[in-house]
């Protein structure tokens, strides 16, 4: 379906659904440390949810087995969360989402875990500012494919590989909602956006190739020539002047 615009209710419910995934999120960067492990992420992540009412809608989704998405250095997204321990100097991308009251707010972001070298910090804050050019486009009456070319002038700048399969998307009512929104594109091109509508923009790139393929285990996609992986998500609403991001964090 595509996403439609939201009442002035369901507004306010993903604002405190956004408010909810970004204390979570906030948490999970402070306590993640070398020798813990993605199970351990999930776990607390469970009881997070339980404390303030919320629900995970990627647990069931499809069959998908955790509230939490953890990748670890080339895998782009869709990690399921296991229990290696997280090594001095890994990529690891948490990809969340949180339901409240019926409306469903999404989000992203990498980090080094422990030490990390300065490549590896370049790589990242490149993929995240590319994440907020791309929002700084949004408003009333913007087409997708505005928003789309300023996430790729950025990472093009950085010389970074832009991940083609994978796309951010419209999201509130359910997990995924149209339109696509990819991570490449041309200035006035693709659908309209209004004000009211709620999309999840995410820019996912490589240090190398853009080409990605799926492990055996139906979930897990990371980058074909092994290359490390970044990711950041935000869900953003579309006002008559601009955006809101919903799911930011507080200092």
């Amino acid at each position: 379906m595509f996403t439609r615009v939201k009442t002035p209710n369901e507004i306010e419910n993903m604002r405190e659904s956004g408010r909810i995934l970004a204390s979570i999120l906030k948490k999970v960067k402070e306590i993640t440390r070398p020798g813990m492990t993605g199970l351990e992420i999930s776990d607390f992540v469970d009881e997070e949810l339980k404390k303030r009412s919320a629900t995970g809608p990627f647990k069931g989704y499809m069959g998908y087995p955790h509230a939490i998405c953890i990748s670890v250095n080339d895998e782009v997204v869709h990690g399921i969360p296991n229990g290696r321990q997280f090594n001095e100097g890994d990529v690891v991308g948490f990809d969340f989402g949180v339901k409240y009251k019926g409306m469903i707010t999404d989000s992203a972001f990498s980090m080094v875990v422990g030490k990390s070298a300065k490549t590896k910090k370049q790589f990242l804050k490149a993929t995240e500012q590319s994440l907020y050019a791309g929002i700084e486009k949004v408003k009333d009456g913007v087409r997708v494919g505005d928003i789309s070319a300023a996430i790729q002038r950025v990472l093009d700048q950085h010389n970074l590989g832009i991940v083609r399969e994978l796309v951010g998307h419209g999201v509130g009512h359910e997990v995924h909602e149209d339109p696509n929104i990819p991570n490449y594109g041309m200035v006035g091109k693709g659908p309209l956006l209004k004000a009211g509508m709620t999309i999840a923009i995410e820019p996912m790139s490589t240090l190398g190739g853009y080409r990605v393929k799926m492990d055996s285990d139906g979930w897990t996609i990371r980058t074909i020539d092994g290359s490390l992986s970044a990711h950041f998500e935000h869900t953003v609403l579309i006002t008559r002047n601009g955006y809101e991001i919903l799911t930011a964090w507080e200092n």
